[in-house]
């Protein structure tokens, strides 16, 4: 059997997701999600950082190129919004990068665009 990494972390993050899509629904911006979800996380003390920005090391150098990934929970989880119409390969491998980059292990990809909530754990 597989072992779910950071699953009592994640299943927090995860209430906390669907409550946000609750009570806004879909279809605001990134940003307005952003703003709910760090209310929720300070509500919660819950440990995050928002627009955490990641550098990009390539041999003996860093690159000028930089990641931000919306939010890192609880320091080992990469959370990132979207508000489109579908999660595609494009946004999962944008996640593949921030893990990359970061070396953490777990990333959450949330689309609040839809009726439901829309999700992929990415794990690397």
């Amino acid at each position: 059997m597989t072992q779910i990494i950071y699953k009592e972390e994640s299943f927090q993050i995860m209430g906390i997701l669907f409550d946000v899509h609750n009570n806004l629904g879909g279809g605001f911006s990134e940003i307005v999600y952003k703003d709910a979800l760090e209310y929720e996380f300070k509500k919660l003390n819950i440990p995050f950082e928002r627009e955490k920005e990641y550098e990009v090391h390539y041999k003996d150098i860093i690159l000028n190129h930089k990641f931000y990934a919306d939010f890192v929970v609880y320091d080992t989880i990469i959370l990132e919004l979207k508000s489109c119409k579908k999660l595609d390969s494009k946004h999962i491998a944008q996640c593949i990068n921030y893990l990359k980059v970061s070396s953490n292990k777990l990333a959450i990809l949330a689309n609040f665009n839809n009726k439901s909530l829309e999700y992929k754990r990415v794990v690397l």
